[in-house]
């Protein structure tokens, strides 16, 4: 982003509605957390809440300058790490290179696991090396997940069952707070995380 700035700055200022070269993106701030309930009570409406957001680990090229090692590597500090949390975000982390064809259908048709790269990331480079160095992590209830090495470096995502969307939200953001704890993610002072 520096060093393509010419060619970067008009196009964030121009999808952006006007984000110019002096601005800089607000400091992280989660809200309160509090404010945020059961959209759907009754159960009426909601079949299920997630929430997501995508992170780049400090140190690391995007995804499509990334070698193999740099993949492995990463999947091992993310496999690591994650054995580290506790209380509800507690599971088990699950590599794709060696998992079973039965396992992986599963866990993609339960919408825990992503697929193999559409046309838009294999154009991209984003698929070399595949299935190497990616993997899912989910805790013991399966609302908490995280995608290693998909599209971006982390996927971070809570998700249940109903319309609660505060017990959803408060999840991910203990766990992002948590995660970054222990794996610094890139950011940029003028453009928020990349």
């Amino acid at each position: 982003y520096t060093t393509f700035a010419d060619l970067f700055d008009p196009i964030i200022e121009d999808y952006h509605g006007g984000f110019k070269k002096t601005d800089k993106h607000p400091p992280a701030n989660w809200g309160d957390v509090s404010t945020f309930g059961n959209l759907d009570p009754t159960g009426e409406y909601v079949v299920s809440t997630r929430v997501r957001c995508g992170r780049s680990m400090e140190g690391y090229p995007f995804n499509p300058c990334l070698t193999e090692d740099q993949y492995k590597e990463m999947e091992q500090k993310v496999a690591t790490t994650l054995s580290g949390l506790e209380g509800e975000l507690k599971g088990t982390f699950f590599p794709l290179t060696g998992m079973g064809k039965e396992v992986q259908q599963k866990l993609i048709d339960d919408h825990f696991l992503f697929k193999e790269g559409d046309r838009f990331l294999q154009t991209a480079n984003a698929c070399r090396y595949w299935p190497s160095g990616r993997g899912i992590y989910h805790n013991d209830n399966k609302t908490f997940l995280v995608w290693c090495n998909e599209e971006d470096h982390l996927r971070i995502i809570s998700m249940q069952m109903g319309g609660d969307l505060g017990e959803v939200y408060r999840r991910l953001v203990t766990a992002v707070n948590e995660i970054e704890k222990r794996v610094p993610f890139s950011h940029n002072d003028r453009l928020g995380f990349l």
